[in-house]
């Protein structure tokens, strides 16, 4: 009973405060066909070795970015991890998989947690970042919400092209809010905020000015969504916006099949209390040293649900800190340059496909038009161990090259599609 430590009687008075006679009747609502009658077609059990060789079979399936030319991008991105992000993070003063919940005992993960903030908010030209969000989806959401609390609407506008799974996740926290909308085109007096990702999910970097001024003319805010952080290494910092956030994954953190992956979140001093999350303040202590708290953690487990601006439980302490980490390897001018990199390795990658390019202006990832279907056309070229990018309706396809995309790489894709 070590791990059973109920007793028969502390279940059946279990199951009469709840109301039920027995365990099966709290499935009951659990249709039929959707409920599992017999054990799993697994093996019911198998020595060390054995279950080592079937999960390395499993594993030797995967296709990893490293094992030739890879030009996926959409959102998530294969850049160089310095092999220090590994040795630091995984030092005894900085490992563990979760933000503690009594954390001023643990200084060193606070003053990271502010320096990470420190570092977002100055990339994101805002003044004020929290601790960061589960990922770029939730963290666009969580966005939109907000929004919604400081203008009192329920509109929302996209404004460019938007990360389809952002829209998704976007949809399914907006689902049940009654009058929520959401529009292309222009903004009104109704709308709570227009959504602008830049470089949006077709490549194409945007000017913010335009949609400044149409916020400005409704009581609107302006959400700047970025998932490729990198980005800001060239382009303008997103100062005129009242919400930044997205995906900062390119920074120390693996594509790991999707996640976990890290979700930035900044905005204006002004709008501080309704950020969602938590917050890393520096502060003195008794004897005036400086020392960090944990400050204006507005969750749902602190205070009354109904006051809560979010219900997120922590923040992504692990990814935060690796970002953290290989941010302080490359500083600013290392940011800048590996972001230039990028870019000239997607200029070498465009000019290589000539006419085929739609993009007039991109980052490091563009449209290109084929002649044929593009989920064909990937899967053709997957044949040949070429991953030839994300590919869109028909025959247009998104490809992305960054600082670990050769010549080689380039050369063969080209010979690949002709």
């Amino acid at each position: 009973m070590r791990y059973l430590p109920l007793t028969a009687n502390d279940r059946t008075e279990m199951l009469a405060a709840i109301g039920v006679k027995s365990v099966a009747e709290l499935y009951r609502d659990v249709p039929v066909k959707a409920r599992m009658t017999a054990l799993p077609d697994l093996p019911l059990q198998q020595g060390e070795l054995e279950v080592e060789r079937a999960m390395m079979g499993y594993a030797a399936q995967n296709r990893a970015a490293g094992a030739g030319p890879f030009f996926l991008g959409a959102g998530c991105y294969n850049h160089h991890i310095p092999a220090t992000v590994d040795y630091i993070i995984q030092r005894s003063e900085f490992l563990t998989a979760y933000t503690p919940y009594q954390p001023e005992i643990a200084q060193g993960t606070l003053q990271v947690i502010f320096e990470f903030q420190s570092m977002i908010a100055q990339i994101t030209g805002q003044q004020v970042a929290n601790a960061s969000m589960y990922d770029g989806a939730t963290s666009c959401a969580e966005a939109v919400l907000m929004a919604m609390r400081l203008t009192g609407r329920k509109k929302v506008v996209i404004a460019t092209p938007l990360h389809p799974h952002y829209e998704e996740v976007l949809h399914s926290y907006l689902g049940n809010l009654d009058g929520t909308s959401e529009a292309s085109g222009e903004p009104d007096d109704q709308t709570a905020c227009v959504i602008v990702q830049s470089p949006d999910f077709f490549g194409t970097p945007h000017a913010y000015d335009v949609y400044r001024k149409q916020c400005d003319a409704t009581g609107a805010k302006l959400i700047i969504v970025i998932t490729e952080i990198l980005s800001l290494g060239l382009l303008p910092a997103p100062a005129e916006a009242d919400i930044v956030c997205g995906e900062a994954q390119s920074v120390g953190i693996n594509m790991s099949y999707g996640g976990p992956h890290l979700g930035f979140f900044a905005c204006r001093e002004e709008y501080l209390r309704q950020m969602p999350g938590r917050l890393c303040g520096q502060t003195t202590d008794a004897d005036g040293r400086p020392s960090f708290v944990l400050t204006l953690s507005t969750r749902e487990q602190h205070i009354r649900r109904e006051k809560a601006t979010s219900n997120i439980c922590t923040n992504q302490g692990l990814m935060a800190l690796a970002f953290t980490v290989h941010m302080a390897l490359l500083g600013e001018k290392g940011f800048h340059d590996l972001a230039r990199l990028n870019h000239e390795k997607a200029c070498d990658l465009a000019d290589a496909l000539g006419d085929k390019v739609e993009n007039k202006t991109f980052f490091n990832e563009f449209v290109v038009k084929l002649s044929q279907d593009s989920h064909q056309v990937v899967s053709e070229l997957a044949k040949k161990n070429i991953i030839a990018g994300y590919p869109l309706d028909h025959n247009r396809l998104l490809v992305c090259a960054t600082e670990m995309t050769t010549d080689a790489d380039i050369k063969a894709l080209k010979e690949a599609l002709k």
